[in-house]
């Protein structure tokens, strides 16, 4: 069946990042679910799109389930085919959405871990001290951090950045997000110094071939993401006590520190590109519940 709808699957990543403006891991990931989609379909003897029945998609969900996926996968899996079939009967692929009546199992709003102001700042320090030794893969490691943490950037975003998108006099980095979303995020002196040794060091890695790239590999080429979850994986190493966390992590921790520190909820949200108020709001349960666990600890009567 995937062959016989090759060219159907090929317009619809087109129009996952031509017209909603889709990275190319969400295009991967929403192609991904159609295509298991589409497999099981074939499997049941259903051949043509516009032969799918809402049944048909409840018992797909329901094998995956049935198989221990997360509740988190078959919620993403939902809404791939939910989008996809929307599209489908939107071109006139097929007469009618049998999805419209899909409904996925609600993703569970785990409050996510996050570092406590103390554990961020001596991740850093030793991040710091570290790059002393003038290596430039251990300075670029600490302007990394530094970043991630002072501006909540993805990632993505990070490994993204041009030094054109830098102003440092300013202290601003100019940064493209989801949805080819563009958000100036202010950050503060410390990842100003560390961005300042890291540009003096740069040209030591950099070659022809490097083009504008902010952060570099060894070899001169832009970071990936991996690189950079495995440089944070290893800095937070040095903190036995401290969650193990990836990029993420920080990001994380940087929209707690901040609403802790009374930041405007609305000003979080701009900072860290969330489209939805109610995404930027799951870090307010966070404090609350750093709050509810110190009051449990302090206070007789609690």
């Amino acid at each position: 069946m995937l062959e016989r709808h090759s060219e159907l699957l090929h317009a619809y990543g087109r129009h996952l990042g031509a017209e909603r403006g889709r990275s190319p891991h969400t295009r991967r990931a929403y192609l991904g679910d159609v295509r298991n989609l589409l497999t099981y379909a074939a499997g049941r003897g259903i051949l043509e799109l516009g032969e799918l029945r809402i049944a048909d998609l409840r018992a797909w969900l329901g094998e995956q389930a049935d198989a221990g996926a997360a509740r988190s996968t078959i919620a993403r899996r939902a809404a791939s085919a939910r989008t996809f079939l929307g599209w489908a009967a939107h071109t006139g692929r097929i007469p009618t959405d049998p999805s419209l009546r899909l409904v996925a199992p609600r993703r569970h709003s785990a409050l996510p871990d996050v570092l406590k102001q103390t554990e961020a700042a001596q991740v850093l320090d030793i991040a710091a001290v570290r790059a002393d030794d003038a290596d430039p893969i251990h300075v670029r490691d600490r302007a990394m951090l530094e970043l991630l943490y002072a501006s909540g950037v993805r990632v993505g975003e990070l490994a993204a950045l041009d030094v054109d998108d830098l102003d440092l006099d300013q202290r601003v980095v100019r940064v493209m997000g989801k949805g080819s979303k563009e958000r100036v995020v202010p950050f503060g002196e410390p990842a100003r110094r560390g961005l300042l040794a890291w540009l003096s060091v740069r040209g030591a890695l950099a070659t022809a071939t490097s083009g504008p790239a902010l952060f570099l590999g060894r070899r001169g080429r832009r970071v990936d993401a991996r690189q950079v979850r495995s440089t944070v994986h290893e800095m937070l190493s040095h903190l036995p006590d401290a969650p193990d966390l990836g990029p993420h992590g920080l990001r994380h921790s940087a929209a707690t520190h901040l609403l802790e520190g009374g930041a405007d909820l609305r000003m979080v949200q701009e900072l860290l590109g969330h489209a939805s108020l109610a995404t930027t709001q799951l870090y307010t349960h966070v404090s609350v519940e750093r709050l509810r666990t110190s009051y449990e600890q302090a206070h007789p009567r609690a």
